[in-house]
């Protein structure tokens, strides 16, 4: 499944990639994190329960930054293992200078496997877009909250 797009935020493009590339930023961002722990600046794993429905999906998610040319461009790779599932996901963003504002462009493509795999794209499509918008949300409240340090 692949998911793309793009978000413009109220600040200079220094402070989104300072975000972006924080971990303590980032464990804000994500949804449903019970633990995240930093091993180097480059390699993060998050302990996360993904809402699915009535219940939730406990991972243990590594992430790790595999390209980057500061400040516009980072691609992480990112592996997950829980019951009933398995995510692979790699994801990039490309951050344009735009008058004072930041641009950013999007892409990350996502393979789960598993019985939660299984449900098909058709189930899943609407649950990843939910957690993209909450990401993207939560992020611009990161960066926000940046900006007045």
């Amino acid at each position: 499944m692949n998911v793309n797009g793009e978000r413009t935020f109220d600040a200079p493009r220094d402070t989104v990639w300072r975000v972006l590339n924080d971990p303590a930023a980032m464990a804000k961002v994500m949804p449903g994190v019970e633990a995240f722990d930093v091993h180097d600046d480059r390699k993060w794993t998050a302990h996360v329960k993904i809402p699915l429905g009535l219940g939730g999906l406990k991972m243990k998610v590594d992430m790790e930054k595999v390209e980057e040319r500061e400040p516009e461009f980072a691609k992480m790779a990112i592996k997950g293992a829980g019951v009933g599932a398995m995510l692979n996901m790699e994801t990039s963003f490309d951050l344009a200078d735009n008058g004072g504002t930041c641009a950013m462009k999007w892409a990350a493509e996502v393979k789960i496997a598993g019985p939660v795999g299984s449900m098909g794209q058709r189930v899943l499509q609407p649950i990843v877009n939910q957690q993209v918008e909450q990401v993207l949300s939560a992020l611009d409240a990161q960066v926000q909250e940046a900006q007045k340090q």
